[in-house]
């Protein structure tokens, strides 16, 4: 398609203007937009990072599991991989930056002043031609009026040299403006070659990092999957951990400090350690209530009173003085009291009694049997009081014996001058009813009839914690042991005088 010079010189200059107001600034916008995707593809990188080292964490605290040990180890696998991808991400990152940002920038500032300048040389000699041919066209219109005149063989010479130099001009002129677009489009389609190159080479490397990534993350994908495939598997090791502890494990139960209920002694539990032979002092605070009437024949009283038992009954007889049935201390609760899963406590309610089985307190612990089920077991000994009940005489003689009354007048004897703790008995304490003197007999015959109590029962008949009724029927209080105090507090002894020199001065 033949077009005129002067629609060649347009698309010349077209190019040029193309190549300077449209690609170059285009190239500018294109590196800055690849400094952004630099900049995004880095912060994905690290952002990809910290996840991963996450992930690998996480799996290595799933392998200290004894189940998920193998899932750990993958979560590791997994995150190694993919750092490892990562690593090739930010090489090939480097490279995009080194052969394509650079490059177009550097190529950018240089292109706009070549293009620029190359622009305004081919505009400066396609003027410089366009002005030539002008005057020789001219002067070839002024050779030729004038031959029109007389003379005209006189110019015929000079009208055919400009008219060859008109010529000669207008040929330089449409080569000039053929080799100005000429060199125009190549310029053009050099750098629109260089920007195609330069990304089929990233392409290229792109293509090269994904496959090598597919083939890092395919690598043990199907070993991986594998592992998640069923989550109920568990390792024999555990199972057979497990199974062991469903085995019931035999075991032998340790000596609770509750007594046997089969024992044959009245004293199941163990009672505290007393001394062989007991003091006069112990009926100061003795249990003086009876039991209700027992029936029973005086030949079957004298067969147990001559039993294996008998020689004990007859010493604690003597030693307390004692005609009354023993009977163990009994209190009342004042709070109420949960053993929870413990089966040595025990557990009541407000109000209930309990029978001391052991008499003393054991570091804020006491240890009894609840009246109202049967029930043994220890309990605090603050939760509750003694159990105050009348006490009902079974003898005609005065419930203390004679030998604890001698000490107690001892007592009253030191302490006569002080008249707030001095014990007078009525007028007619000696005055005894016909109720008392037809109890006699019975008593007697209970006395008789009964076992004698076991050492730990005379033990903890001595210790009694309920209120008893002196003789002249003033009512004592409870012992001070129950509050976890000195039973012989209140006991006041006589001064003695010894030879014995040996013996530190009181």
């Amino acid at each position: 398609m033949s077009r005129s010079a002067e629609e060649v010189n347009k698309l010349t200059e077209s190019t040029y203007k193309n190549v300077m107001d449209q690609f170059n600034p285009g190239l500018r916008n294109l590196v800055n937009l690849g400094k952004s995707y630099e900049k995004s593809v880095a912060a994905m990188t690290l952002a990809g990072k910290l996840y991963f080292d996450a992930v690998s964490k996480i799996g290595e605290n799933a392998a200290v599991s004894p189940v998920s040990r193998e899932l750990g180890v993958v979560l590791m696998e997994i995150s190694e991989v993919h750092r490892k991808v990562h690593l090739e991400l930010e090489e090939n990152l480097k490279r995009f930056h080194r052969d394509i940002i650079a490059e177009l920038e550097r190529k950018t500032d240089m292109d706009v002043k070549y293009m620029t300048a190359t622009f305004k040389r081919y505009q400066m000699e396609h003027k410089v031609k366009q002005d030539s041919l002008e005057r020789s066209q001219s002067d070839l219109k002024k050779l030729r009026r004038k031959s029109q005149g007389k003379n005209a063989n006189k110019y015929e010479n000079k009208e055919s040299e400009c008219l060859e130099i008109l010529t000669n001009r207008q040929m330089d002129m449409q080569l000039f403006i053929a080799d100005g677009c000429k060199e125009a489009l190549l310029e053009e389609k050099r750098r629109f070659c260089f920007l195609v190159d330069k990304h089929c080479m990233f392409s290229y490397q792109i293509a090269s990092f994904h496959d090598k990534a597919r083939d890092i993350l395919t690598a043990k994908l199907s070993s991986w999957q594998d592992q998640c495939n069923d989550a109920t598997n568990m390792p024999d090791s555990v199972l057979s951990m497990i199974e062991g502890l469903r085995t019931p494990v035999s075991i032998t139960p340790l000596p609770s400090p509750s007594p046997s209920r089969h024992s044959v002694n009245i004293s199941a539990p163990p009672a505290p350690p007393l001394k062989a032979q007991t003091s006069p002092l112990a009926n100061m605070f003795t249990q003086e209530t009876s039991t209700s009437s027992v029936t029973a024949s005086t030949n079957n009283s004298t067969d147990h009173g001559n039993g294996d038992d008998g020689g004990l009954a007859r010493s604690v007889s003597v030693a307390t003085g004692l005609n009354n049935i023993v009977k163990r201390p009994r209190v009342r609760t004042i709070f109420p009291h949960t053993a929870g899963s413990n089966n040595t406590l025990l557990s009541f309610d407000e109000g209930d009694v309990i029978v001391l089985l052991i008499p003393d307190e054991r570091d804020g612990w006491m240890y009894g049997e609840l009246e109202k089920n049967g029930k043994r077991g220890w309990f605090p000994s603050s939760y509750c009081r003694a159990l105050s009940e009348p006490l009902v005489n079974n003898n005609s003689e005065p419930a203390v014996p004679y030998r604890s009354r001698s000490v107690v007048n001892l007592h009253h004897q030191d302490t006569e001058t002080d008249e707030a703790t001095m014990v007078l008995p009525p007028a007619d304490y000696c005055d005894l009813s016909p109720r008392n003197t037809v109890k006699t007999n019975t008593v007697t015959t209970i006395s008789n009839h009964h076992h004698s109590p076991t050492p730990s029962a005379a033990s903890s008949s001595l210790s009694d914690h309920n209120t008893a009724v002196q003789p002249n029927g003033v009512t004592r209080p409870p012992p001070a042991y129950l509050a976890g105090g000195n039973p012989f507090a209140t006991v006041r002894l006589r001064p003695t005088v010894t030879n014995d020199r040996s013996a530190p001065a009181i």
